[in-house]
């Protein structure tokens, strides 16, 4: 089986100093992002078959939410695409806008933030980056990072001092620091209150939409799946049961009776009343 993609979680004992107060300009290269063909992909735990030769394309800036009851394989699957895991059998390809194979740039956002109690919020976002980085450049970058979620302003904060949602903010900034061309959201915003969690969707839908990187979102929530998703597909005993597309333009707004038509679709095919 052939799979080319980079871990990419930050390990939560990284250690990192706070920095000073220099700041550096930054130039950030534009998201190469990555279509994401899956054929014949099947894993199995023990004797539990968990995905059942999954066969899926997801072309390249595509937003696709997967959904589903507990123990369908949404989070297995969602472990693959990263590398977390590897399957039993099948094959996993990135591809770039050409359709050459590429080695896919991946980030992951959890429900959890996960974030170092000890750095500073802009030293938790360049994590993200990795070791190696000069020091202002990685500063830099993290900053500009936290520009995209509107969170400057918390730059020197410690984390214990944000908000839940703010705490997510950090979160996703740090995904978004090097600039991934695929990345994924497992119930990132599963903790939120309602409205926090509706002001969050719509910051990942407009830096979705300002930055191209492919985007795949497993979630229990249908509304937010069709809020947010170009693409929603329903997983069932480790099978694609539907796979919906969601033509309605971007930014969308709740309470559109456009969406509710689909919110009804996915529901029907999750409770099985099809």
């Amino acid at each position: 089986m052939s799979r080319h993609v980079s871990r990419t979680a930050a390990s939560p004992f990284d250690t990192v100093e706070p920095r000073g107060e220099h700041q550096q300009k930054v130039s950030v290269a534009p998201t190469e992002t990555v279509s994401i063909q899956l054929r014949r992909i099947e894993q199995s735990f023990g004797q539990n078959r968990v995905l059942r030769g999954i066969d899926l394309d997801v072309p390249a800036g595509q937003f696709l939410a997967i959904v589903g009851k507990s123990g369908c394989g949404k989070s297995t699957l969602l472990r693959l695409l990263v590398g977390l895991d590897s399957p039993a059998s099948g094959s996993l390809r990135f591809a770039d806008r050409s359709g050459d194979s590429v080695e896919a740039n991946a980030r992951i956002v959890f429900q959890e933030p996960r974030l170092l109690p000890w750095a500073r919020v802009v030293d938790n976002v360049a994590v993200g980056l990795g070791p190696g980085v000069e020091e202002s450049l990685s500063r830099a970058k993290a900053l500009k990072a936290l520009e995209d979620v509107q969170l400057s302003d918390k730059a020197d904060q410690w984390p214990a001092r944000l908000s839940g949602g703010q705490r997510q903010r950090v979160a996703l900034a740090r995904a978004l620091v090097s600039r991934p061309g695929l990345l994924v959201f497992d119930e990132p915003l599963g903790a939120l209150d309602a409205l926090t969690r509706i002001t969050m969707q719509q910051l990942v839908s407009r830096v979705w939409r300002e930055l191209g990187f492919t985007a795949i979102l497993v979630t229990h929530d249908v509304s937010e799946a069709v809020h947010l998703a170009d693409r929603v597909i329903v997983l069932d005993g480790g099978r694609v049961a539907l796979d919906l597309d969601i033509p309605t333009g971007h930014p969308r707004h709740h309470g559109d009776p456009a969406l509710a038509v689909f919110e009804r679709q996915l529901l029907d095919a999750i409770l099985g009343d099809r």
